[in-house]
C-alpha cells in the first residue's frame, strides 16, 4: 500500500544518473581542449591564478558555500581540489595524453565492482584504476595549470577519492580523511540556519526509513526547533525573524514492506520526529531516488517554500542518503545530470556542496556532510562487515514462536532473552538483512553459542579477533506488554541494525545484549504484520551460515587426517619388526 501511493507521487522514471561505458571513459580522459565545455559545469573551478606548488587548500568542511571561494572543490564530495599531496585530501589526478595514446588504458583495464548496493548504471563497462604516475610532471613542479578538466559532456573531474569509491566501493587510504577537522554542524550550517535575518531557509531533513531511529539527527531537530520557537517570538514582536521551514523527507521507502498503510506510517513518523526533538514539521514526504518515486511533489513544495532567492540544506546522518536524493532531484526536475559521490560507505560527503540550477530563480541547495551517530553499530563495522548489515531490498519478516527461557540472536551483534514471561509463548519477528544469520536456542546455552559461534557460523563481527576488538556485551531490561496475538505491539531497535517486533497477549520481561555504547530503545512497532511461518531452532539456512559450515568441517576434516598420520608415524618408532609392519599399513 504504501509502495503503491508513493508510485502515484509521481509518474516518471528516473534514468540512470551516469552512463559510464568503455568509450565515455576513454573520452572522459581525453584532455580538454574546448574551453566552452568547461562552461557546462555547475561547479567552480579552480582558478589558473591558483598555485599548488605554494599554496596548499585549505583543510576544513567549508567546501564551496561562499561565492567568493578562490580554490575549487571536487563536485562528488565538496573537498577542496589540489594536486601537489597525495597524502592530503583533495588530491585529483590529471588524465596524461601520452599514457591514452600508448595504450596503457586498454592493458589497465580491470572489472567493475558487482556490489548489489552500487547504482546499475556504474556497473556498465570498466574502469582503470588510478596511478600515481597519471600526474602529468608539468603540473605538479610548477603548478602552472592545474585547473581540473572536464569531459566532452561538462562533466567535471572529482578527486582520487570519490572516484575509488565510485568504481571500487572503497576509501584507498582512510588516514588521509583524518586530516581533516571534524564537520562541526552548530558553527558551518547551524549559524546560518539561525541567522534571523537573511535568505529564507529551508531544511531538508533526510531521513533512512530502514534505520529510522538511527539516522535521526537529533540534535538538528533541536537546534531548529529552538530557532524556530526564538525567530517565530521574535518576528511577533516586529523584529527581524527568519523562521526556518522544515521538510522531513523518509527515503529509501521500497526498502519496507510494500503492506504498510502509508496512513499508519505517517502518523508513527510524526510521532518518532516529535520525541525525537522536531517540534514542528512543514512537511513530510516519502520518497525512493532508485525508484522515482515521491520526488517531483517533494521538489515542487521544497521549491514553493524556499522562494526565487532561499536557501535549503540537505541535513542527515551519514549514509542516509542526501546525496543519491541530491543526484534524483537534479534529474527529475532541472534536467541535469549531478555528479554528487553515492557509495555505501559512511561519510561519502566531506565538505559543503552548493547545488545551483536545480532549484527555481536563484535559490540554492546545498548538501552537507553526514552527522556522525557514534551510538549506530556500524560506526564499529569493517566495510566487509558493513555489507552484512546494510538493507538493499525489501525486507522481509522472519518469526520464532518463543517461550520463556529462550534467546534469539542476531548475528553476533545483537541477542534477545525472554527471561519472564505472563504467557505460555510469544512471538518474536526480526526485521534486519537477509544477509544476518540468526540463532534461536536456550537462554543457558547462549554463551556457549558465544564462544563456538561468534566470528563464524554467527556474522558479524568477521573472525574471533574482531569479536574481542567489538567491546563487551551489556544487557538493558525492557517490560513490554500486549493486548493482541495476531499483531506485534512493540518494537525494540538497535540503532543502525534493526529490530525485534514482539507481539503477545500479556506481559513479558525481556532482556537485551549488544555491545556497550550502542542505542537500544523501546517504541511502538512500525510493522505490525509478522510471518506466516515460522522459523525453526537453531541456525537459520542463509549464505553465511552454508559457508561458515563448509569452512568448519573441511578444517576438522584436515585437522582429523593430520592426526591419524601423526597417530601411525608415532606407531612406526618400536623394533625394526614393527617398523616393517608399519610401512606395510602405511
Amino acid at each position: 500500500m504504501l509502495a503503491k501511493a508513493a508510485r502515484e507521487l509521481s509518474s516518471s522514471k528516473l534514468k540512470p544518473l551516469f552512463a559510464l561505458s568503455l568509450s565515455s571513459f576513454k573520452s572522459s580522459i581525453r584532455t580538454e581542449t574546448n574551453t566552452s565545455n568547461r562552461l557546462k559545469s555547475p561547479f567552480l573551478l579552480l582558478p589558473h591564478r591558483y598555485s599548488c606548488s605554494t599554496n596548499v587548500p585549505p583543510l576544513t568542511r567549508d567546501g564551496n558555500y561562499n561565492d567568493a571561494v578562490s580554490v575549487s572543490v571536487c563536485p562528488g564530495c565538496g573537498v577542496h581540489m589540489q594536486n601537489s599531496n597525495p597524502k592530503h585530501p583533495g588530491f585529483f589526478i590529471r588524465p596524461s595524453v601520452e599514457k591514452q595514446n600508448s595504450g596503457s588504458v586498454l592493458r589497465n583495464l580491470v572489472p567493475i565492482s558487482q556490489e548489489p548496493e552500487f547504482i546499475n548504471s556504474i556497473k556498465q563497462g570498466l574502469v582503470v584504476e588510478p596511478s600515481s604516475s597519471d600526474i602529468n610532471p608539468k603540473d605538479d613542479e610548477t603548478g602552472s595549470d592545474i585547473n581540473p578538466k572536464v569531459d566532452e559532456t561538462g562533466r567535471p573531474l572529482v578527486c582520487a577519492r570519490c572516484h575509488s569509491l565510485r568504481h571500487y566501493g572503497r576509501v584507498k587510504d582512510p588516514t588521509v580523511e583524518n586530516l581533516l577537522p571534524d564537520f562541526d554542524f552548530d558553527h558551518t550550517v547551524g549559524r546560518r540556519l539561525g541567522s534571523a535575518s537573511g535568505a529564507r531557509t529551508v531544511v531538508l531533513m533526510v531521513v533512512d526509513a530502514s534505520d529510522f531511529d538511527g539516522s535521526f539527527p537529533k540534535r538538528v531537530a533541536k537546534l531548529v526547533s529552538r530557532t524556530i520557537d526564538e525567530n517565530n517570538t521574535a518576528w511577533k514582536e516586529g523584529r527581524s525573524g527568519n523562521v526556518p521551514r522544515v521538510v522531513v523527507v523518509v527515503t529509501k521507502i521500497d526498502l519496507l514492506p510494500s503492506s504498510l498503510s502509508p496512513t499508519r506510517f505517517e502518523q508513527w513518523v510524526r510521532q518518532r520526529a516529535r520525541e525525537g526533538g522536531l517540534s514542528k514539521i512543514t512537511k513530510l514526504h516519502f520518497v525512493s531516488p532508485v525508484k522515482n518515486w515521491g520526488i517531483k511533489d517533494m521538489v515542487e513544495d521544497v521549491a514553493a517554500m524556499a522562494g526565487k532567492r532561499g536557501q535549503v540544506w540537505a541535513v542527515g546522518s551519514q549514509n542516509a542518503g542526501k546525496s543519491t536524493l541530491i543526484n534524483a532531484v537534479g534529474k527529475v526536475f532541472g534536467g541535469k545530470v549531478w555528479h554528487l559521490t553515492e557509495a555505501p560507505v559512511p561519510g561519502t560527503t566531506l565538505g559543503i556542496v552548493r547545488v545551483e540550477g536545480v532549484l527555481p530563480f536563484e535559490a540554492k541547495l546545498f548538501d552537507t556532510p553526514g552527522l556522525l551517530n557514534p551510538h549506530q553499530i556500524t560506526t564499529r563495522l569493517t566495510r566487509e562487515e558493513q555489507k552484512l548489515v546494510q538493507i538493499s531490498k525489501e525486507l522481509k519478516p522472519r518469526t520464532y514462536r518463543i517461550k520463556e527461557g529462550y534467546t534469539v540472536h542476531i548475528g553476533g551483534l545483537m541477542r534477545l532473552d525472554v527471561d519472564e514471561s505472563s504467557v505460555d509463548s510469544m512471538y518474536v519477528t526480526v526485521w534486519a538483512s537477509s544477509s544476518l544469520p540468526l540463532h534461536m536456542g536456550k537462554k543457558e546455552n547462549a554463551y556457549k553459542t558465544l564462544e563456538e559461534h561468534f566470528g563464524t557460523r554467527l556474522q558479524p563481527p568477521i573472525g574471533e579477533k574482531r569479536v574481542e576488538e567489538m567491546g563487551r556485551w551489556v544487557r538493558k531490561e525492557f517490560l513490554v506488554s500486549g493486548s493482541s496475538w495476531d499483531a506485534s505491539s512493540v518494537d525494540i531497535a538497535v540503532s543502525g541494525l534493526g529490530w525485534f517486533a514482539i507481539g503477545l497477549k500479556g506481559k513479558a520481561v525481556l532482556g537485551v545484549w549488544t555491545h556497550e555504547g550502542i542505542d537500544v530503545l523501546l517504541r511502538d512497532s512500525l510493522v505490525p504484520q509478522r510471518a506466516r511461518t515460522f522459523e525453526d531452532s537453531g541456525f537459520t539456512v542463509s549464505k553465511i551460515v552454508a559457508k561458515a559450515d563448509r569452512d568448519f568441517n573441511k578444517t576438522h576434516k584436515e585437522e582429523t587426517q593430520k592426526k591419524r598420520r601423526s597417530n601411525k608415524k608415532s606407531t612406526c618408532s618400536g623394533s625394526v619388526s614393527d617398523i616393517r609392519s608399519c610401512e606395510v599399513s602405511l
